[in-house]
Parts: structure tokens; sequence; C-alpha cells
């Protein structure tokens, strides 16, 4: 997200919702609140890219002056954090664990995955942060206690939850990264396997050459949901008995 360069931290204006007294609508006829500012940054960035959000625009979206914005958001970085908290949620909205670690920590994986798929703008932009706000600490609270509970010990349920939310994560951006591309540029890098690597002779890639057909299929998936079962087979060995 950028803004003007010149633009102040607003933290001395931010004012609780409790304390917020206007509740007209905006010109859009809506009422302002911290949902919907997010909701809208939300789509915006997915619309346009990162980089061409600017809290003026996000204003022009609400019908509202920009100024208004910092009446919520100390920052557009604030902003960004409250972004990136809301993809969490959306990851985990609606699910409950079944008591089963694997199959419940593979849920939450593949839940992060696909959404960070379903808004890969705002996931490449977002996935690094970390927001201490309440998604990403009930995320946390929900990951660990998944992993206690299936008996690892807490030095382990550390680490191993590190390794898991990194490959989540890591995956995420990857893949969110390539459908953020143009249009013209995700079918230019999809057509190299055909293009590329399915006329090498067997003669100076003789691997490549064998395997053409299945590398230019399976490059075109997500290894996602392979590397999360190699993780979680792993995960398994560790598990005390």
């Amino acid at each position: 997200m950028t803004d003007r360069p010149d633009r102040p931290e607003r933290s001395d204006r931010v004012v609780p919702e409790t304390a917020r007294r206007r509740r007209r609508p905006t010109k859009q006829g809506t009422v302002l609140s911290e949902q919907v500012i997010v909701d809208t940054a939300l789509r915006l960035v997915g619309q346009h890219g990162a980089q061409a959000f600017t809290v003026r625009r996000l204003g022009l979206a609400l019908g509202a002056d920009p100024s208004a914005i910092y009446r919520y958001f100390h920052s557009t970085d604030d902003l960004l954090l409250a972004v990136a908290d809301e993809l969490i949620g959306l990851g985990l909205d609606g699910w409950r664990p079944t008591g089963a670690w694997r199959a419940d920590l593979r849920e939450v994986g593949l839940r992060i995955h696909a959404r960070s798929l379903a808004h890969p703008q705002a996931a490449v932009l977002a996935a690094y942060r970390t927001t201490g706000r309440a998604n990403e600490i009930r995320a946390i609270e929900t990951m660990l206690g998944i992993l206690r509970e299936a008996g690892f010990p807490d030095p382990d349920a550390v680490s191993l939850y590190h390794a898991f939310i990194d490959q989540a994560l890591g995956f995420a951006v990857l893949d969110s990264a390539a459908l953020a591309l143009p249009a013209p540029a995700q079918h230019a890098d999809s057509g190299v396997w055909d293009t590329a690597y399915r006329g090498l002779s067997p003669d100076t890639h003789p691997h490549i050459a064998a395997t053409a057909d299945l590398l230019a299929a399976d490059m075109r998936r997500s290894a996602y949901p392979l590397a999360l079962d190699l993780l979680l087979d792993a995960l398994a060995a560790r598990l005390p008995s």
C-alpha cells in the first residue's frame, strides 16, 4: 500500500470504536466502520494491485474524505495489517477441529493456501507480515493447541508450528504471485513448458526429454498439497509414542 510520501502518521487521531459519534452514511450510502474499510481495501488491492492502492483511492471508493480513514487506522501500514489479519480470518471462517491432529492441520493449511489464491494481490502483500491482531492470535492458538494436544512436547510444538506456517505462507506467496501476474504473462510462463522443454533432445537432456509430458502437466499445478503431506509425514514420525 502506498500513500503520499509526505503524509504524516495519524496515531493521535484514531478514535476508539465506542467513541465515534459520526454514524451518518457517506456519499456512497456507506456507514464507515473498521470492517467496511478493510473489506473495501481488500477489494481495491485485488482490482488494482498493491502498488496502485492509496488512501485517496480508498476514500473515493467509500465516498468519504480520505482523512476519515485515520479515525480508524493509525496509518496505511496499520490498515495493511488489518487486511492481512482479515485474510487469516477468512481462511479459518467456518472451520472446526475434528480432534484428528493430522487431518486438522492439513485442512488449516489448505484453507490458508486457498484463501490466499482467492486474493492473490493481497496475499503477496500481506503474507510476510505479523499482525498481532485477533485472527492471527486465534490461528496461532489453534495450531499450537492441535500440536500440543496431539502429544508433541512444547519445544517441538513451537518449532513444528513454525515450519508448518512458514511452508503454508511460502507456497501462498509463490502461487499467489503467479496468479497476480497479468494474464498475458501467466499464459506466456505456462507455455514455456511446451515451447522450451518438450523439444529438448534426449541426447543432451535425457531426463527432461523422458519426463517432458509429466513435467509440463505437473508444473502447472501447485506443489503445496504434496509438500504439506510430506511435512505432515515428518511430523508424525516425530510424535512421541
